[in-house]
Parts: structure tokens; C-alpha cells; sequence
């Protein structure tokens, strides 16, 4: 039996699905879900094995997808990193949290979905990369006594560094600095799971966010690693082929290849020890990017979407996204209907029966649970709420398949805004205006646009908070080495690699 559209909006999407769905119940009559939330940092729309990459397989991400659900037109909520990290807290457009670009702080302000979660009864933990305390460079371990530091947002456990980080990473465990050996990925991801069995044993749910810093550069991979992209091949005339493509890629591309081999593999090592705790079943993995590809990097990180990290391109915003739940999601769904970074906080909200008043309003993102628990062949036909950005400047919005871009320029002196209307379920990538074609949709959708900016110019002024302003020793980004409580760590740090380049160049000697 099918439900008409008008009666499964919700505010959301509009669903038809077979029937069967059981609701999720918690409390007395099931067991709460765990919730694990994974982000890479600077992984493009086309590097999965699933999407036929030339070159990358991706077995681990590909059995989650295969048993789970893809989202297939999922986006980050900035073109960079920090800003779609303070939205999956929030569900805000990063710009009304205080964070418009890369290395500012997330607002104290703001409600984080972990707090609101911890509330519930769950442990909370964050592991990698945070960059939402203000602070700019390679990563290094956060301090306990920075006043932005994870906790503040409501983890319980953290073991955290400032910004990327690569393999043999030096982290902060709530304060305390700890130097690890191997890849990042998997330092991380073993750690979580040591938080997972703990909380599998005190028989209380948890809630663990797990940031990587693979891919970002600088790209440290190891020679096994960059091995297995030619190993990987099924037979010796593709690891013959694969082996040509190897050997035309630059240094840099081949260990940022690597980099993902073993983030890859550390979904697998994830995955399984979920199931060793025997609660892979009752946990929900949501897995994604958290910006567009980078530029430079052969084979292409975004074909054949148009733009990379920093644009609001859909190869800029336009990001992997699996979530894995046997309990409650059926395995092997693809959709295509928009979703976004901004809908993970919301969607938890709905899902876990959360106050109202977790998030602060206006939420941007919308819960995606009636998505989630579709069943058989759901067909997914629109999404209801339009989908903005805002990036140095620029703003677009995204309406099912119209997708407008307002770009200003300064030409003589003066500020100069142009729009772009394109039609992306025919040209994914974006190489026709077609705003003479439908002038109709491009002024509704600017107007929409207008409107939605001057809502997020009241949240960056303030205008959301009971105070009705912006705290006035909110922290204004800058990089740690000019920081004085990291000045004893200075003449140390100059000898490892990741910070030996930056050190130089920030110190001058």
C-alpha cells in the first residue's frame, strides 16, 4: 500500500514507500541505537570504489554502502572543513554558528547535538580532527585548558587535534598529550572502539564522532599502502592497467591514493570490531566528506562534477554519504534526493526523541528519518526545504534538480553580482547557465536565496541567542604558533615533519 505524498512530508521530504516500516521505539521496549558519525577530510564525490573510481577501490566503504543506504546527492555545508563540522553539531548553515571558514570557533553559544545526546543518557566521544577552537596550522594536540576544546560541546572522552594529521599523530586525550605509531585512520578508529567496548560494557549507549584527517595534505601514506592501489586489481591485466595509471601519477598523488587505502581499511577494522561487541546491529554508522575533493590530484577527485574544495561547484560541495544500520535500515537503497551535513543533527533529534529546544533555531537542516526507515523500492521524488551556502562571498541555493549560484565580483572598484541558474539532473556538471530558459525558477530561487542570506546576517549578528548579540570574547582565529600557551612546545615540534615546514615559515628561522 502506498502513502500519498501530503500525508509523509514531516517538513521534509516527500516519500513513497512500501509499507512495513516499523517505527523505532526506545525506552523499555528496545534498546537505544549507538550512533557512530565518520567524516573524511577533503574526500571527492568520485573516490569510491562503488562510483568506479580508475584507480581507488574502496571494499570497506563499498560493504557499508551495500548494506546499508547511499545518499548519492549528499552535501557538505561549506566548501572547506571547520564550517560543515560546526554544522553536523548544530544543524545550522556554519555561517550563523560563528564559523564561515576554516579555523574559527564554534560559538559557546550554540547547542552541539552531543550535549543534547550526553543529556539523553548516552557516552560521548570525539576522536581526530576538531578544528572548531580557532585555531589554524597542521594539527597539534588541543589543550585541556583551551575554552573550546570538545568537551565544551559536550563529549565526555576525547582524544583530539587541532586541524589534519597524518601518520604517527601527537594527540590530546582531554588534556594530555600522547604520541601514536601507524596510520591516523586507524589510531582513531581502534580508539573508538576501545570507547565502544567500554560503554558496551557499562551497558550504556554511545554516541562517538570520529574525524579523520585523510586525505588533506600534506598526503603520508606508506609504501604498502600506495602497493595496494596496483594489488587491489582482480587479475593481472588490471593490476597491469593499474600499475600504468600508478606510474604516471606525481608523489603526491600516489600517497594521497594510499592515505585512503588505509582509511578504507579502517572501516573494515571499525565494522568488525562492532561486531566482535556484538553491536554492529543496533548501531547507526553515518559516513561522509566534509567538503569537495582537491584540485591537483590525478585521478580526478570530483569527475564529473565541476569544481573542487573552496567552490560552490557541486564538485566543491557534492560529497560520499553511507549510512549503515541492519536493525532499521534495509540494505542496498540508493536515493537521490538532496540532503545535507546541516540534516545529521536533526535527524538525530527526531531519531532519538530529543527535547525541541536541542538545537538553536533557525535549524537549517531537516530530519531525514522518514528517508531512513524507507523500505522495498522507496522512491524519494523531492526534498521540501531548499538547501543554502554561503562561502566567501558567495551564496547558492539547492532545490531538488535547479541548483542557482550568486557569485560577486569586484570589477573597477565596484562590487558586481551575477547568478547562474543550472539543471542538475541533466547536467550534473554545471556547464550551462539556463537561466534564460526558466526565468521563472531563477527569480524564485533568487529571491529565496535573498531572503534566506538576511536570516543568516541576523544569526552572525547575533540575533538567534537570548542575549541578542555575539558574546564579546568569542575567539577570533589565528595560527597556534603565535599562541603563547604553545610556545614551550615549539623548539620540539621543530623536528617532526608535519609542523618542521610551518614552523619554518611562521618563525622564520
Amino acid at each position: 500500500m502506498a502513502l500519498r505524498s501530503s500525508e509523509w512530508l514531516c517538513g521534509v521530504v516527500t516519500l513513497v514507500c512500501v509499507m512495513g516500516t516499523s517505527p523505532v521505539v526506545f525506552g523499555d521496549e528496545a534498546k537505544r541505537p549507538n550512533v557512530i558519525l565518520v567524516m573524511a577530510d577533503d574526500l571527492g564525490y568520485a573516490q569510491t570504489g562503488y562510483f568506479e573510481h580508475p584507480l581507488l577501490k574502496t571494499p570497506e566503504l563499498d560493504r557499508l554502502a551495500s548494506g546499508g543506504l547511499r545518499l548519492d546527492r549528499f552535501y557538505a555545508a561549506s566548501a572547506v572543513c571547520s564550517p560543515t563540522r560546526a554544522s553536523v553539531l548544530t544543524g545550522r548553515s556554519p555561517e550563523r554558528t560563528g564559523v564561515p571558514s576554516h579555523g574559527h570557533a564554534l560559538r559557546h553559544q550554540e547547542r552541539s547535538i552531543a550535549t543534547a545526546i550526553r543529556k539523553a543518557g548516552y557516552v560521548t566521544g570525539h576522536f581526530g580532527k576538531w578544528h572548531l577552537n580557532g585555531l589554524r596550522g597542521p594539527g597539534v594536540p588541543v589543550l585541556g585548558e583551551d575554552r573550546f576544546h570538545p568537551g565544551r560541546f559536550g563529549f565526555d572522552v576525547w582524544l583530539s587535534v587541532t586541524n589534519f594529521f597524518d601518520r604517527d599523530p601527537l594527540m590530546s586525550r582531554r588534556g594530555k598529550f600522547e604520541a601514536f605509531e601507524g596510520d591516523s585512520s586507524e589510531v582513531i578508529v581502534e580508539e573508538a572502539l576501545d570507547f565502544a567496548s567500554r560503554s558496551a560494557r557499562s551497558q550504556q549507549p554511545f554516541f562517538a564522532v570520529v574525524w579523520y584527517g585523510t586525505p588533506h595534505s600534506p598526503f603520508v601514506a606508506s609504501d604498502d599502502d600506495m602497493q595496494a592501489l596496483v594489488d587491489a586489481g582482480g587479475d593481472a591485466d588490471e593490476k597491469a592497467k593499474l600499475q600504468k595509471i600508478v606510474d604516471g601519477m606525481d608523489d603526491e598523488s600516489r600517497n594521497h591514493y594510499g592515505e585512503l587505502v588505509a582509511m578504507d581499511r579502517s572501516l573494515g577494522t571499525l565494522r568488525a570490531g562492532l561486531e566482535r561487541l556484538r553491536v554492529l546491529d543496533n548501531t547507526l554508522i553515518w559516513f561522509c566528506s566534509d567538503n569537495g575533493g582537491l584540485s591537483g590530484i590525478e585521478p580526478s577527485t570530483t569527475a564529473p562534477l565541476r569544481g573542487h574544495k573552496s567552490q560552490l561547484y557541486e564538485g566543491g560541495l557534492r560529497v560520499p554519504c553511507v549510512l549503515h544500520w541492519p536493525d532499521q535500515i534495509q540494505a542496498g537503497r540508493i536515493s537521490r534526493v538532496p540532503a545535507c551535513a546541516t540534516d545529521i543533527a536533526p535527524t538525530l533529534v527526531d531519531l532519538l526523541d530529543l527535547p525541541d529546544d536541542s538545537l538553536i533555531k533557525p535549524v537549517d537542516g531537516i530530519s531525514l528519518l522518514p528517508l531512513i526507515q524507507g523500505v522495498g523500492e522507496a522512491v524519494v521524488s523531492l526534498r521540501e526545504k531548499p538547501i543554502g551556502f554561503r562561502f566567501r562571498g558567495n551564496s547558492a541555493v539547492v532545490d531538488n534538480r535547479w541548483k542557482l549560484i550568486r557569485e560577486t565580483r569586484k570589477q573597477k572598484g565596484k562590487s558586481v553580482t551575477s547568478e547562474q541558474l543550472y539543471q542538475l539532473d541533466e547536467d550534473v556538471s554545471e556547464s550551462k547557465d539556463v537561466t534564460g530558459d526558466y526565468p521563472e525558477i531563477a527569480t524564485r530561487l533568487s529571491e529565496w536565496l535573498a531572503e534566506w542570506n538576511d536570516s543568516v546576517d541576523d544569526s552572525v549578528s547575533g540575533l538567534d541567542y537570548p542575549e541578542g548579540s555575539v558574546n564579546p570574547d568569542h575567539a577570533e582565529p589565528k595560527f597556534w604558533a603565535d599562541d603563547s600557551r604553545y610556545e614551550v612546545f615549539l623548539d620540539e615540534w621543530r623536528e617532526r615533519p608535519e609542523y618542521q615546514s610551518f614552523l619554518k615559515t611562521r618563525l622564520g628561522k
